[in-house]
């Protein structure tokens, strides 16, 4: 009976281990969502979103995990980003611009490309 509760406290202590570290496990097995600290400092992204958008919020946690410094303007509640958003041919959310490369929806994969 005690053999059942430490494997169970075991595999508890394994799963809070690999969640701490998920970052780094996910490096060795996807290395093309690595973001270098060079990449980092020169980027310059700006997510166009709202409050409501699931993947906006998706996106916001993805450049946060990242350490990507953005800025970001909620279109629902900024007149001036809304004018901004329009400029640049709007067209849904979320809408994210990497250094000048525009990305019209959800894709870890093309905002780490547009920041090589």
């Amino acid at each position: 009976m005690l053999g059942g509760v430490f494997k169970k406290v075991l595999l508890v202590l394994l799963v809070v281990v690999v969640i701490q570290n998920w970052g780094k496990i996910e490096r060795v097995f996807n290395p093309s969502q690595v973001v270098s600290e060079q990449t980092r400092a020169s980027a310059r992204v700006v997510l166009y979103s709202t409050e409501w958008c699931g993947y906006c919020k998706q996106i916001h946690r993805f450049l946060d995990q990242k350490g990507i410094p953005y800025q970001a303007f909620d279109i629902d509640k900024d007149a001036q980003a809304r004018k901004a958003y329009e400029a640049l041919g709007g067209g849904g959310i979320p809408f994210v611009d990497v250094n000048g490369t525009l990305i019209r929806e959800f894709s870890p994969e093309k905002i780490t490309a547009a920041l090589k």
